[in-house]
């Protein structure tokens, strides 16, 4: 008997075992063919089945301290929003214009839904340890959150390794749907080859093609992974790299790192940054005159790649004029921006950040793909959510690619305010770059999934 035949038999058993105890029973064999199941009828035993229980638990694992904790505020708070809409509380917000849905308002498959929280601290030990917690103690059949790629690629790894789903948060490194893929992992923020592509033409449109280019970059997974993806955009354009330079996420002082920069012969300076990183050292770019400055008979330019309204909000007036890409703007005009933006504002005073928005996204995501499936059973879900293409969720049809877990949407190239209306209006969107000008070949960054079972 071949190793395929034999599969196929324990296959056909734990189907068969599985249906049974559902109460299935022979439906498993409706329609006249041993091999036509029924909607639920292939759901196995697995970690954290919510089974007879009434309500079903989430994990919100964010960065509550820490370099990105603003970030990680407002993700919360989006998570608890998406929870009240889904469990018929509110105005419904997204799951009035998400298409299509199979979302009811009553909960995820009739359950009403939980949430338990964490602290991330912006560090992947600890980000690990609290999901670990949130699965083992907590009982959580997903979790979602972050707002760094290091603390994504790990957390998604044990999500893989326990068979519990990880809704990525916020994270923008290549490696998160490359490299680092897995079958458990699924992200619906942009990434930083597509900042790039997103970036290249605008940038060569307004600063030309005869450019010397200085680099500062957070020295780890996502720095890396957007500083290669800018300078390979750069470079394509003409530009020359002068210097790349690393430095320490939480740094606080960047005047080392910027000082150089005035003897370098660079007339543009590239900050791969983000969260209050990006608010210090792009204050002490500006401190330091670059912005005055002229080099090479051009005038100094200040790029920051990945923007934030957050990030805009905490570096004030510094921020204006310089471009940047985003993955969402609560200007957007589309009936999902506008809903959800309406929801975030009467509970909480204020529009969303990106990172409110893709959280809020992934966590109906999720709860849709369990009532498609008709199961919380992961591999089920996944099955669900992979290629799935919807609309109604801000930038335009979307699609969650099976190959890679990445998400592919319109991408927003943005330049902060210079004559902001209020305290909300820091960066006016340049450019929707359509989805078609950002998509690429899933095999070029590497990488393997990983089987559905674990």
């Amino acid at each position: 008997m071949t190793n395929t035949t034999n599969k196929f038999k324990l296959s056909r058993r734990k189907l068969l075992t599985s249906a049974a105890a559902a109460g299935a029973g022979a439906a498993v064999f409706s329609g006249g063919s041993p091999y036509s199941f029924v909607k639920g009828a292939y759901a196995a035993d697995f970690r954290n089945d919510p089974g007879n229980q009434s309500f079903v638990k989430l994990g919100f694992n964010v960065p509550q301290t820490g370099a990105y904790a603003d970030e990680g505020a407002d993700e919360l708070r989006a998570y608890q929003l998406a929870v009240k809409h889904l469990n018929g509380e509110g105005d419904g917000g997204m799951l009035n214009t998400m298409k299509p849905s199979s979302l009811k308002g009553n909960g995820i498959l009739g359950k009403k839904v939980e949430y338990v929280t964490g602290d991330t601290q912006t560090k992947s030990d600890a980000a690990r340890a609290s999901a670990k917690r949130m699965i083992e103690k907590e009982g959580v059949t997903m979790f979602s959150g972050g707002s760094s790629s290091g603390v994504a690629i790990a957390v998604q790894s044990l999500a893989q390794e326990m068979g519990v789903i990880f809704m990525c948060g916020l994270t923008h490194s290549n490696d998160t749907t490359g490299k680092d893929r897995r079958r458990y992992g699924f992200r619906h923020f942009f990434n930083a080859y597509m900042s790039g592509a997103a970036l290249g033409p605008v940038l060569k449109e307004e600063m030309g093609t005869e450019r010397r280019a200085y680099h500062l970059t957070a020295d780890y997974t996502w720095g890396w992974s957007q500083e290669e993806s800018i300078k390979n955009t750069t470079e394509g354009l003409g530009w020359e790299t002068v210097n790349t330079v690393k430095t320490p996420v939480g740094a606080g002082d960047f005047s080392q790192y910027i000082t150089p920069v005035l003897n370098s012969g660079a007339d543009v300076l590239i900050l791969n940054h983000y969260g209050k990183d990006m608010v210090n050292s792009l204050t002490q770019a500006v401190q330091f005159g670059l912005r005055d400055k002229q080099v090479n008979g051009k005038n100094f330019e200040i790029i920051v790649p990945l923007f934030s309204r957050l990030m805009a909000q905490g570096a004030g007036e510094n921020i204006k004029g310089i471009l940047g890409s985003t993955n969402w703007n609560w200007t957007l005009q589309d009936a999902g921006s506008q809903a959800f933006v309406k929801s975030f504002g009467q509970e909480y005073g204020f529009p969303p950040s990106q990172a409110a928005h893709t959280c809020y996204v992934q966590t109906l995501l999720y709860a849709n793909a369990c009532e498609m499936a008709g199961t919380f059973y992961p591999p089920e879900v996944i099955k669900s959510l992979e290629d799935f293409e919807f609309d109604g969720m801000g930038n335009g049809p979307t699609l969650y690619r099976g190959e890679d877990h990445q998400c592919f949407k319109d991408v927003l190239v943005v330049r902060g305010n210079a004559n902001p209306s209020t305290q909300f209006d820091l960066l006016e969107i340049v450019k929707e770059v359509p989805r078609s000008q950002v998509e690429y070949d899933a095999s070029i960054f590497g990488g393997e999934l990983g089987p559905y079972e674990v």
